[in-house]
């Protein structure tokens, strides 16, 4: 069991079954497991956040890359491709879930992002595992209600969210959950409205 994590299933939950027939829930809120990424020039964080056939939502797995910094930047992308590859080679997530592209001051950080990001997303397409990117307000109005909330009031949410006994560690975990987490109430969202057509 990894800190502040449930335990961890091997394979998704599956619908109940009955004779040997799988009974369908009323609304098709399928099972996934979602792999949410917080690109950071210096701490890339992940987390892998799984659903049932409901709204119930289970952390699987969180963690960092953490980066040397003195370390040329050809390596430190190497190492987050490397770290990242092998994280979604464990998980075997349904879908990558990530932050989209946001405006910065510094163009200098921002670029360095840009290409934490894309390491992330080739990393994702290498498996051939779908990704879907959201905007930070976006992320923010999913996991707390307000999409200008504090980071603080984000972490707070997952760890309510997921039922953990504390705040993620580090912060850059608790942000790749909320992106998962983003992503899974997007989904059943789409899934409910869908079902009342």
């Amino acid at each position: 069991m990894r800190p502040g994590c449930g335990p961890m299933y091997p394979t998704l939950h599956s619908a109940p079954e009955r004779k040997g027939m799988r009974i369908p829930p009323a609304v098709n809120l399928d099972a996934m497991r979602v792999f949410g990424i917080d690109c950071g020039t210096e701490i890339t964080g992940f987390g892998v956040v799984e659903t049932g056939y409901g709204p119930e939502l289970l952390c699987v797995a969180m963690g960092a890359i953490r980066l040397v910094k003195s370390k040329p930047l050809p390596v430190r992308l190497e190492q987050v491709f490397a770290d990242l590859s092998a994280e979604l080679e464990r998980w075997r997530p349904d879908t990558v879930a990530i932050e989209g592209v946001f405006y910065s001051v510094n163009a200098k950080s921002a670029l360095k992002l840009g290409q934490v990001r894309g390491v992330a997303l080739l990393a994702a397409a290498r498996q051939g595992i779908p990704v879907a990117e959201y905007a930070p307000l976006q992320i923010k109005s999913s996991v707390v209600g307000y999409g200008l909330a504090a980071k603080e009031q984000v972490q707070f949410m997952v760890a309510r969210l997921l039922g953990l006994d504390k705040v993620p560690e580090p912060a850059d975990a608790a942000d790749a959950l909320a992106v998962a987490i983003c992503h899974i109430h997007t989904a059943q969202t789409l899934a409910l409205q869908g079902a009342e057509r």
